[in-house]
């Protein structure tokens, strides 16, 4: 099963959660330097955009909890801190916004993670879009 992470519990952060949530996708890790998680449980369960979240959402304290599942909460400033690593993340979602350079998105990798989606567009990453390009896409890319 692919394994991911999410950095930036935002608008885009959020849905990133509901789409893994709903194709099966493991999501292990959310990091948002500005949020804790009671207000991520909150932010998620009354979504102003996508509406109410019909699953069952809580936190253990520390972590967040959706549909009986943990999921590692934390608070880092820097990508790198993030123990992606520990948590076996293949993928990290970058949805923060800020981090949309190949360098800072790599920052990630250093955390662990396998690979490095930006979820905004960037000024070196190459972009992706269904049904336009992903034929061009290179696996060996971190990034």
């Amino acid at each position: 099963m692919v394994k991911v992470g999410i950095n930036g519990f935002g608008r885009i952060g959020r849905l990133v959660l509901r789409a893994a949530l709903s194709k099966g996708v493991e999501v292990v890790a959310v990091n948002d330097p500005f949020l804790d998680v009671n207000y991520m449980v909150y932010l998620f369960k009354f979504d102003s955009t996508h509406g109410r979240y019909k699953g069952c959402v809580n936190s253990d304290g520390k972590n967040l909890v959706v549909d009986g599942k943990t999921i590692a909460v934390y608070q880092e400033k820097d990508p790198a801190q993030i123990p992606w690593g520990k948590h076996g993340a293949d993928y990290v979602v970058e949805s923060t916004g800020v981090f949309t350079t190949v360098e800072k998105a790599k920052k990630h990798i250093d955390g662990g993670a396998k690979k490095v989606i930006i979820s905004a567009p960037s000024a070196d990453a190459p972009m992706y879009v269904c049904g336009v390009n992903l034929d061009a896409y290179n696996p060996d890319d971190p990034v």
